[in-house]
Protein backbone atom coordinates (compact mmCIF):
# COMPACT_ATOMS: atom_id res chain seq x y z
CA UNK A 1 0.00 0.00 0.00
CA UNK A 2 2.86 2.40 1.31
CA UNK A 3 4.70 1.61 -2.66
CA UNK A 4 1.34 2.48 -4.52
CA UNK A 5 1.19 5.11 -3.01
CA UNK A 6 4.15 7.16 -3.38
CA UNK A 7 4.23 5.65 -7.36
CA UNK A 8 0.67 7.59 -7.85
CA UNK A 9 2.10 10.36 -6.25
CA UNK A 10 5.12 10.67 -8.35
CA UNK A 11 2.87 9.71 -11.74
CA UNK A 12 0.73 12.70 -10.95
CA UNK A 13 3.65 15.10 -10.19
CA UNK A 14 5.47 13.69 -14.07
CA UNK A 15 4.60 16.63 -16.63
CA UNK A 16 1.61 16.61 -18.46
CA UNK A 17 1.91 14.32 -21.88
CA UNK A 18 5.34 12.44 -21.22
CA UNK A 19 5.36 9.09 -20.23
CA UNK A 20 6.59 8.38 -16.85
CA UNK A 21 8.88 5.59 -16.49
CA UNK A 22 8.56 3.76 -13.33
CA UNK A 23 10.19 4.81 -10.05
CA UNK A 24 13.53 2.81 -8.81
CA UNK A 25 12.52 0.73 -5.71
CA UNK A 26 15.54 2.67 -4.02
CA UNK A 27 13.23 5.93 -5.13
CA UNK A 28 10.07 4.77 -3.87
CA UNK A 29 11.47 3.85 -0.36
CA UNK A 30 13.44 6.70 0.11
CA UNK A 31 10.03 8.95 -0.61
CA UNK A 32 7.55 6.70 1.33
CA UNK A 33 5.68 9.38 3.57
CA UNK A 34 5.41 6.99 6.05
CA UNK A 35 8.89 7.41 7.32
CA UNK A 36 9.42 9.00 10.31
CA UNK A 37 10.14 12.76 10.09
CA UNK A 38 13.64 12.23 12.32
CA UNK A 39 14.62 9.53 9.60
CA UNK A 40 13.95 12.34 6.33
CA UNK A 41 16.36 14.61 8.45
CA UNK A 42 19.19 12.54 8.17
CA UNK A 43 18.86 11.67 4.88
CA UNK A 44 20.65 14.83 3.55
CA UNK A 45 23.88 13.45 5.39
CA UNK A 46 23.59 9.55 4.92
CA UNK A 47 22.48 9.50 1.23
CA UNK A 48 20.42 6.42 1.36
CA UNK A 49 19.68 6.80 -2.28
CA UNK A 50 23.63 6.31 -3.31
CA UNK A 51 24.28 4.06 -0.61
CA UNK A 52 21.48 1.54 -1.33
CA UNK A 53 21.85 1.74 -5.01
CA UNK A 54 25.34 0.75 -4.59
CA UNK A 55 24.25 -2.31 -2.32
CA UNK A 56 22.12 -3.27 -5.45
CA UNK A 57 19.30 -4.61 -3.08
CA UNK A 58 16.40 -5.93 -5.44
CA UNK A 59 12.52 -6.81 -4.81
CA UNK A 60 12.01 -9.87 -3.60
CA UNK A 61 15.55 -10.90 -1.79
CA UNK A 62 15.95 -11.66 1.57
CA UNK A 63 17.97 -9.27 3.90
CA UNK A 64 19.87 -9.79 7.51
CA UNK A 65 20.49 -6.65 9.13
CA UNK A 66 22.93 -6.74 11.78
CA UNK A 67 22.31 -3.96 14.25
CA UNK A 68 19.36 -2.31 13.01
CA UNK A 69 19.14 -0.11 16.07
CA UNK A 70 16.23 2.59 15.43
CA UNK A 71 15.17 0.77 11.88
CA UNK A 72 16.42 4.03 9.58
CA UNK A 73 17.94 1.17 7.28
CA UNK A 74 15.05 -1.38 8.37
CA UNK A 75 12.25 0.58 6.59
CA UNK A 76 13.90 1.63 3.33
CA UNK A 77 15.12 -2.38 2.78
CA UNK A 78 11.73 -3.86 3.61
CA UNK A 79 10.15 -1.53 0.89
CA UNK A 80 13.20 -2.34 -1.50
CA UNK A 81 12.30 -5.68 -1.18
CA UNK A 82 8.76 -5.63 -0.87
CA UNK A 83 6.04 -8.31 0.13
CA UNK A 84 7.90 -11.13 -1.74
CA UNK A 85 11.01 -10.23 0.66
CA UNK A 86 12.11 -10.81 3.82
CA UNK A 87 13.96 -8.72 6.34
CA UNK A 88 16.22 -10.78 8.94
CA UNK A 89 16.40 -7.79 11.93
CA UNK A 90 19.17 -9.24 13.71
CA UNK A 91 19.42 -6.90 16.99
CA UNK A 92 21.90 -7.51 20.34
CA UNK A 93 21.18 -8.09 23.70
CA UNK A 94 24.32 -6.61 24.82
CA UNK A 95 23.40 -2.83 24.75
CA UNK A 96 20.02 -3.56 27.10
CA UNK A 97 16.53 -3.08 26.01
CA UNK A 98 16.64 0.25 23.90
CA UNK A 99 18.22 -1.04 20.95
CA UNK A 100 15.46 -3.91 20.98
CA UNK A 101 12.44 -1.75 21.73
CA UNK A 102 13.11 0.54 18.85
CA UNK A 103 13.42 -2.87 16.48
CA UNK A 104 10.14 -3.99 17.76
CA UNK A 105 8.19 -0.40 17.53
CA UNK A 106 9.49 -0.73 13.78
CA UNK A 107 7.98 -4.35 13.52
CA UNK A 108 4.61 -3.03 14.58
CA UNK A 109 4.34 -0.58 12.25
CA UNK A 110 1.40 -1.62 9.38
CA UNK A 111 2.20 -3.73 6.65
CA UNK A 112 6.00 -4.82 8.10
CA UNK A 113 4.81 -8.45 8.36
CA UNK A 114 7.46 -9.85 6.70
CA UNK A 115 10.18 -8.27 9.10
CA UNK A 116 11.58 -11.47 11.87
CA UNK A 117 13.47 -10.22 14.64
CA UNK A 118 16.24 -12.15 16.08
CA UNK A 119 17.62 -11.72 19.40
CA UNK A 120 21.64 -12.74 20.38
CA UNK A 121 24.67 -11.57 22.32
CA UNK A 122 26.74 -9.18 20.66
CA UNK A 123 28.53 -11.23 17.62
CA UNK A 124 26.46 -13.99 16.99
CA UNK A 125 23.02 -14.30 15.44
CA UNK A 126 20.54 -16.77 14.04
CA UNK A 127 18.98 -17.56 10.78
CA UNK A 128 16.56 -19.86 9.67
CA UNK A 129 17.12 -19.68 5.75
CA UNK A 130 20.28 -18.62 3.75
CA UNK A 131 20.43 -14.78 2.73
CA UNK A 132 20.81 -13.27 -0.55
CA UNK A 133 22.46 -9.68 1.48
CA UNK A 134 24.36 -9.24 4.60
CA UNK A 135 23.70 -5.81 5.93
CA UNK A 136 25.10 -3.71 8.59
CA UNK A 137 26.03 0.19 8.47
CA UNK A 138 27.63 1.70 11.14
CA UNK A 139 28.17 -0.77 13.72
CA UNK A 140 30.52 -3.40 12.50
CA UNK A 141 33.67 -1.63 14.66
CA UNK A 142 31.76 -2.56 17.62
CA UNK A 143 32.64 -5.66 17.60
CA UNK A 144 35.77 -4.31 18.33
CA UNK A 145 34.95 -2.71 21.55
CA UNK A 146 36.32 -5.46 24.59
CA UNK A 147 33.41 -3.15 26.90
CA UNK A 148 30.65 -4.70 24.77
CA UNK A 149 31.76 -7.99 24.70
CA UNK A 150 34.70 -10.13 23.51
CA UNK A 151 33.76 -11.17 20.05
CA UNK A 152 35.74 -13.52 17.65
CA UNK A 153 35.71 -11.71 14.71
CA UNK A 154 37.02 -14.25 12.73
CA UNK A 155 34.23 -16.27 13.52
CA UNK A 156 31.89 -13.59 13.19
CA UNK A 157 32.82 -13.50 9.25
CA UNK A 158 32.44 -17.31 8.47
CA UNK A 159 29.25 -17.26 9.94
CA UNK A 160 27.99 -14.33 8.01
CA UNK A 161 29.94 -16.35 4.66
CA UNK A 162 27.95 -19.46 5.83
CA UNK A 163 24.91 -17.34 6.14
CA UNK A 164 24.79 -16.55 2.64
CA UNK A 165 23.82 -18.02 -0.56
CA UNK A 166 26.59 -18.66 -3.35
CA UNK A 167 26.59 -15.47 -5.19
CA UNK A 168 25.18 -13.54 -2.35
CA UNK A 169 26.69 -9.98 -0.88
CA UNK A 170 28.24 -8.71 2.49
CA UNK A 171 27.51 -4.59 2.91
CA UNK A 172 29.81 -2.99 5.37
CA UNK A 173 29.63 0.79 5.85
CA UNK A 174 31.46 2.23 8.83
CA UNK A 175 33.27 5.17 10.16
CA UNK A 176 37.04 5.45 8.78
CA UNK A 177 39.78 5.81 11.31
CA UNK A 178 43.05 7.46 10.53
CA UNK A 179 45.36 5.42 8.06
CA UNK A 180 47.40 2.82 10.72
CA UNK A 181 44.55 2.62 13.18
CA UNK A 182 43.21 -0.72 12.39
CA UNK A 183 40.79 -1.52 15.14
CA UNK A 184 42.32 0.44 17.88
CA UNK A 185 39.80 3.55 17.58
CA UNK A 186 37.19 1.23 18.16
CA UNK A 187 36.82 1.48 21.73
CA UNK A 188 37.05 5.29 21.90
CA UNK A 189 36.61 6.92 18.81
CA UNK A 190 34.55 4.23 17.34
CA UNK A 191 35.93 3.91 13.56
CA UNK A 192 37.70 1.64 12.55
CA UNK A 193 40.35 1.63 9.30
CA UNK A 194 38.87 0.70 6.01
CA UNK A 195 41.71 -1.74 5.14
CA UNK A 196 41.13 -3.50 8.57
CA UNK A 197 37.87 -4.47 7.94
CA UNK A 198 38.75 -5.52 4.10
CA UNK A 199 41.66 -8.23 6.03
CA UNK A 200 39.15 -9.55 8.03
CA UNK A 201 36.38 -9.80 5.93
CA UNK A 202 38.39 -11.63 3.32
CA UNK A 203 39.93 -13.82 5.50
CA UNK A 204 36.78 -15.11 5.41
CA UNK A 205 36.29 -16.09 1.95
CA UNK A 206 34.70 -13.04 0.70
CA UNK A 207 35.88 -11.22 -2.06
CA UNK A 208 36.01 -7.62 -2.12
CA UNK A 209 33.89 -6.38 -5.36
CA UNK A 210 33.46 -3.26 -4.99
CA UNK A 211 33.89 0.29 -2.80
CA UNK A 212 31.52 3.34 -2.99
CA UNK A 213 32.98 7.24 -1.44
CA UNK A 214 29.63 8.38 -1.13
CA UNK A 215 30.17 9.02 2.24
CA UNK A 216 33.85 9.86 2.04
CA UNK A 217 34.39 13.65 4.04
CA UNK A 218 37.89 14.87 3.65
CA UNK A 219 36.99 17.16 5.79
CA UNK A 220 37.15 14.74 8.82
CA UNK A 221 40.60 14.58 9.93
CA UNK A 222 39.83 11.15 12.24
CA UNK A 223 40.67 12.29 15.61
CA UNK A 224 37.08 12.93 16.62
CA UNK A 225 34.73 10.92 18.56
CA UNK A 226 31.82 9.49 16.18
CA UNK A 227 29.10 11.24 18.27
CA UNK A 228 30.85 14.60 18.57
CA UNK A 229 27.88 17.10 17.65
CA UNK A 230 30.75 18.66 15.12
CA UNK A 231 31.30 15.84 13.34
CA UNK A 232 27.86 13.79 14.12
CA UNK A 233 26.62 12.06 10.75
CA UNK A 234 29.48 13.54 8.93
CA UNK A 235 32.24 11.39 9.44
CA UNK A 236 34.38 9.78 7.05
CA UNK A 237 32.84 6.32 5.91
CA UNK A 238 33.67 3.77 3.50
CA UNK A 239 31.23 1.43 1.68
CA UNK A 240 31.85 -2.27 0.79
CA UNK A 241 30.55 -4.62 -0.63
CA UNK A 242 31.69 -8.30 -0.83
CA UNK A 243 31.35 -11.10 -2.65
CA UNK A 244 30.37 -15.01 -1.32
CA UNK A 245 32.03 -17.04 -4.20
Amino acid sequence: MRIRAVIAMLLLAAAPGLAAATPSPVALAVADPSRPADDRKLDADRKPVAVLAFAGIKPGQTVAEYLPGGGYYTRLLDDIVGPKGKIDALETTTWGQDNVDSTKKVLAEPNRGNISLDLSPLGTFKLTEKVDVFWTTDNYHDLHVPKYATVDIAAFNKQVFDSLKPGGIYIIVDHAAAPGAGATMSPTLHRIEKSTVIQEVTAAGFKLVGESDALANPADDHTKKIFDPSIRWKTDQFILKFAKP
